[in-house]
């Protein structure tokens, strides 16, 4: 098994720029496309948030018609939930927190479509907090690198990298995993003769023999 140490510089040397690669130029921008990004690319949520935030700012959003967020969002998988969410979201952010995102995770997680996963997302970009969020990348890429073992749930995998990588920035981590993910430890016909972790892969070892 490699050190943490030799798995964070070959993630660095794989994926040189680490970041979130959903658009956002205010803090409940970034909660509202995280939230729009569960069965969803961070792609498809960029063109949708484009259209959105230029249509509405957050007391627009709490106050638009819902058949009209829900044209906006259609693309997007269970869109019409969704609208449901950002009008309770923005509303609630306006009614509690003067529309500021708080650095509160029960807060947050007690918002409409905000789940662990979400509230790690948006604390660790808006606040630095040192969190791992663990979606389907970076479960696929911990399972393939031995960090996790196949039955291993989100949250198992979650304390897994908190562990292994304690004292390691978890926000450049998630990125780097994310984006390794995304574009070279595919799902499917992964780029395995760019990837510098052949040798611990479970997938390529099981591709080998």
């Amino acid at each position: 098994m490699m050190k943490p140490n030799e798995i964070v510089n070959d993630l660095k040397n794989m994926i040189p720029e680490a970041k979130c690669e959903l658009i956002y130029n205010k803090d409940y921008e970034l909660l509202i496309a995280t939230v729009l990004s569960a069965q969803s690319t961070d792609k498809g949520v960029n063109k949708v948030t484009e259209k959105l935030f230029n249509n509405y700012n957050l007391e627009g959003i709490s106050k638009a018609n819902l058949n009209e967020l829900e044209d906006i969002l259609r693309p997007l998988g269970t869109f019409r939930r969704k609208a449901v969410y950002l009008k309770e979201i923005a509303t609630l952010l306006l009614e509690n927190h003067n529309g500021i995102v708080p650095n509160d995770r029960k807060y947050l997680e007690s918002l409409p479509g905000v789940g662990h996963k979400t509230c790690n997302v948006v604390l660790s970009n808006l606040y630095d907090e040192n969190c791992m969020a663990v979606d389907t990348h970076v479960t696929r890429v911990s399972k393939r690198l031995g960090l996790a073992l196949e039955n291993d749930d989100v949250v198992t995998i979650e304390q897994k990298l908190v562990k292994k990588f304690a004292g390691y920035s978890l926000k450049d981590l998630h990125h780097r995993l994310v984006l390794f993910g995304r574009y070279i430890c595919v799902a499917k016909n992964p780029k395995c003769s760019s990837c510098l972790f052949q040798e611990i892969c479970k997938y390529n070892n099981k591709k080998l023999h």
